[in-house]
């Protein structure tokens, strides 16, 4: 399959500047079910690197251990308990009014009731869906399969955001070689009826029909937790309207810029993901900078 690139000035006009009348729900409202007691962290970057890409308003929805962590990352997050998240509070997409979600990020694996919020978000979300982190390890179930499939035919994005250890996991079970990423990429799209997001030094973005490619990562980027701050990028952008190829494709761009603007700052072995965090202003600016917007 032929590989397809985004130029510069392709991204930089997908930067979604603010209206000049724009509040904090016309500029996106994301609800992350992230994070968990064993890992809050993961929360509390996906959910900050969300603020930083510009959501409007960001929501975390996790368990309670993970509530302080959440408060001292960032004052501007509306924190809520998953046991208090009734159906009937699941906000959806109105006219100038968009939502994604973002389910997964922080997951403790070992716990049952991973799978069961996974399936649950992408069951009841009317909206965009970016499933990264333990989220991933459910998508193989029966009962999740099913919904991902009743998604698709209802015409809800789907976005996974696999690094190739979580995506040769997801592959095993269908059978799906791993030697050529692309061909994984596009065969994970094609099955799981989503837009893959396979990430590293050299990313892919599959919709199971095309394939793009963005090479401008490296090792700087290779620390626990920036994936988290990826997959929070990515719903962000989903969050304000982005088509999803358009979102990871920007989101992995901007992701590879901050990682390189931290580490000139702080050298390559140094660099943590809430570095990233910082950097994504910045990053912004760099792939802004002489691009002209109509």
């Amino acid at each position: 399959m032929e590989l397809l690139r985004y130029t510069k000035d392709d991204l930089a006009k997908l930067l979604p500047f603010p209206a000049s009348d724009a509040n904090k729900y016309t500029r996106g409202r994301l609800i992350a079910v992230v994070g968990s007691a064993a890992y809050p962290g993961a929360a509390c970057l996906s959910a900050r690197a969300a603020e930083r890409m510009g959501a409007g308003y960001v929501e975390v929805v996790t368990d309670e251990e993970a509530f302080l962590p959440l408060y001292l990352a960032s004052s501007s997050l509306v924190v809520r308990a998953w046991s208090r998240f009734k159906a009937a509070t699941w906000p959806q997409a109105r006219p100038a009014h968009p939502v994604a979600y973002l389910v997964g990020s922080g997951f403790d694996s070992a716990d049952e009731a991973s799978e069961q919020r996974c399936r649950l978000v992408l069951k009841r979300a009317k909206a965009p869906v970016v499933v990264d982190g333990g989220g991933l390890d459910a998508l193989t179930s029966e009962k999740v399969s099913r919904v991902l499939s009743q998604r698709a035919d209802d015409g809800l994005i789907t976005v996974i955001t696999p690094h190739m250890g979580e995506a040769a996991r997801l592959a095993k079970p269908l059978g799906i070689p791993t030697d050529d990423p692309v061909e994984l990429a596009c065969a994970l799209a094609r099955v799981y009826q989503v837009v893959v997001l396979l990430k590293g030094p050299t990313s892919y973005v599959s919709d199971g029909q095309q394939a793009f490619v963005m090479d401008e990562g490296s090792a700087v980027l290779a620390k626990a937790g920036t994936g988290d701050v990826l997959s929070g990028m990515v719903a962000a952008l989903l969050a304000q309207g982005l088509q999803p190829i358009d979102a990871c494709m920007l989101a992995a761009t901007l992701h590879a810029y901050a990682g390189s603007i931290a580490a000139k700052c702080l050298g390559e072995i140094s660099v943590i993901a809430s570095d990233v965090i910082g950097a994504i202003s910045p990053a912004i600016d760099e792939l802004n900078c002489g691009v002209e917007h109509a």
